[in-house]
């Protein structure tokens, strides 16, 4: 039986306004981090406000014990989201690497909070983190 072969998809790549601005359409992602020295995945809600990802998170995450990493701008972190049809297998994915520091002023974790549904049910130990982006890289698949 003959199949029809479709031309084959390439990966086109983004420019980091592009991959922000498909970033900032989802509201789900997976931070990558370091635990224990070893690589880590935890899904988390995340929203964009003013250039960073912000994410809530509980405090036994491993991106908070220390917090800021030894030259004080955080701690290295990976972010990725997409948006991908399980059928076609079109859509879209976006990395960002940054350093993460923990929100600290009560009025912008209120703000925050606000804003963006927690995915975890640790509420009595829930924190919020900055990550500010460093590398974006993204492509869409079509």
């Amino acid at each position: 039986m003959a199949r029809d072969h479709a031309p084959p998809r390439r990966p086109v790549e983004l420019g980091p306004a592009e991959a922000l601005r498909l970033l900032a359409g989802v509201t789900f992602g997976r931070l990558v981090f370091t635990r224990q020295a070893l690589p880590s995945v935890r899904p988390v809600g995340h929203l964009l406000d003013d250039g960073d990802i912000v994410i809530r998170t509980h405090e036994g995450a491993a991106l908070t014990p220390h917090g800021e990493g030894s030259d004080g701008r955080g701690v290295v972190v990976a972010y990725q989201a997409d948006c991908i049809d399980a059928a076609t297998h079109l859509g879209w994915s976006v990395v960002v690497v940054g350093y993460a520091r923990l929100v600290t002023a009560p009025d912008e974790i209120e703000r925050v909070r606000a804003r963006l549904e927690a995915w975890e049910p640790w509420h009595d130990t829930e924190q919020v983190a900055r990550i500010r982006p460093e590398l974006i890289t993204g492509f869409r698949l079509g």
